[in-house]
């Protein structure tokens, strides 16, 4: 363990660094960076970034990559999960490429501090938000690492009505974002998609409550503001030069309860949006759709899982391990 590491929440062998970033107008601002190396080294890693009211766990998706002898790292971006800090407000960011700094921070650690810097020798990860920042990020740095970009349930645009898509939404959204940039959104939350996945609310994992409030945290009309200017770059046009998977459930429920309908379709985004957005990442997307899959697609039920994990391996074994281990 290298002295800037510490054993991570989850226990050994896993290992967390703080990374240190610029101060904003609220302070301080750490980002977080978890790791876990392969038993024997390949020169190969994997970089996860977490989606919206989240942060990383998935211990299991991580052991998938270990076994095909990739390094795991996972980075909780500022104001989320292992970076929260007690002067901030959890999730805010007023500008997407301000993630740009820790990103590009990891990266350096990963390709040339801990030595997996041949070309595409890392595959960049993201979910949900994260999605949409690494696709953004990608884009714009274009690393020789890069290898593949593997997207689960990417947000590429905003769902529910129509009018929230509008150009007078956006200049209302515009408005507000710029002169109350902390106001709270006035929505529903019901929680459903967040008890369909924790343990004591009739999911099967174990989470951080007060990092992943099953209720969620408030959106704030400055975050959505950075959301939607993201959308619309990525709606003129991406150029991610490394292949793309983007994985995602079949299909939407937009109410329901935690049952079937809660454990088998997105709850959270609309799938329509994210494969018609899928082919602006790129020049060469691949597009699979998981019939019975949750918004966040490896943490569905064990049978469907295992349908991600088939899809995933053959992924994978076509475009980024042609060359056998390395």
């Amino acid at each position: 363990m290298r002295p800037e590491q510490h054993v991570d929440i989850l226990g050994e062998p896993w290992v967390a660094e703080t990374i240190g970033l610029p101060p904003d107008e609220e302070g301080p601002v750490v980002a977080t960076l978890v790791h876990r190396p392969t038993e024997r080294p390949t020169g190969r890693a994997v970089l996860h970034v977490h989606g919206f009211t989240d942060y990383f766990f998935h211990t299991e998706y991580a052991a998938w990559w270990l076994e095909r002898g990739y390094d795991f790292y996972a980075l909780d971006l500022r104001k989320y999960g292992r970076s929260i800090r007690p002067h901030q407000t959890p999730t805010y960011i007023a500008d997407l490429h301000d993630y740009f700094a820790e990103l590009d921070l990891a990266w350096w650690r990963i390709t040339e501090r801990d030595g997996h810097g041949d070309p595409a020798s890392v595959v960049l990860s993201g979910h949900s938000t994260g999605g949409l920042v690494t696709s953004l990020w990608a884009h714009h740095r274009q690393p020789g690492q890069l290898g593949a970009l593997v997207l689960n349930s990417p947000w590429f645009d905003l769902q529910g009505a129509p009018w929230l898509r509008t150009a007078a939404a956006g200049r209302v959204l515009d408005t507000v974002g710029q002169r109350q940039p902390l106001r709270a959104l006035k929505r529903e939350v019901d929680g459903v998609y967040g008890r369909s996945l924790h343990r004591d609310h009739g999911g099967e994992w174990d989470f951080d409550l007060t990092w992943k409030p099953v209720e969620s945290f408030p959106v704030r009309f400055g975050w959505l503001r950075a959301i939607r200017a993201g959308h619309a770059e990525l709606h003129a046009g991406l150029s991610v030069l490394a292949p793309v998977l983007v994985l995602s459930s079949a299909s939407t429920v937009h109410s329901a309860e935690v049952d079937d309908d809660a454990h088998t379709h997105d709850v959270v985004l609309d799938v329509p949006q994210i494969r018609q957005w899928s082919a602006s990442v790129g020049p060469h997307v691949t597009y699979v759709a998981i019939d019975g899959a949750k918004h966040d697609v490896v943490l569905s039920l064990p049978h469907v899982r295992a349908m991600v994990y088939d899809e995933l391996d053959r992924w994978v074994g076509a475009y980024v391990d042609r060359g056998g281990p390395a």
